[in-house]
């Protein structure tokens, strides 16, 4: 039986995870307020699971200021891409399904 990632196993990081592999090409990056809409989740739950995903080099994030203005964007990483890729097989192989 495959063991399927536990920082990306949780319910909310799988969702945020989705969310940037299907919404986001490589290197282009989305903003903490749309992520936060899109997955309709508080400011404060997605925090501590980015925290999670950027300890694991799933995804980066960046901070800039427009104006004055603070402004994170969120990428998803060529290691983190490959990391979802792999549960998403993972997954269905534990299914009974085919990739």
């Amino acid at each position: 039986m495959t063991d399927l990632d536990p920082v990306i196993h949780a319910p909310a990081r799988l969702r945020i995870m989705t969310s940037l592999d299907t919404g986001l090409t490589s290197g282009d990056a989305m903003t903490f307020p749309t992520l936060a809409k899109l997955l309709g989740m508080t400011a404060g739950n997605l925090t501590t699971h980015l925290a999670k995903l950027e300890a694991a080099g799933y995804v980066e994030l960046t901070k800039e200021f427009h104006g004055r203005k603070p402004v994170t964007f969120i990428t998803i990483t060529h290691s983190g891409r490959a990391a979802f890729h792999q549960y998403r097989r993972d997954l269905i192989e534990l299914l009974g399904g085919t990739s």
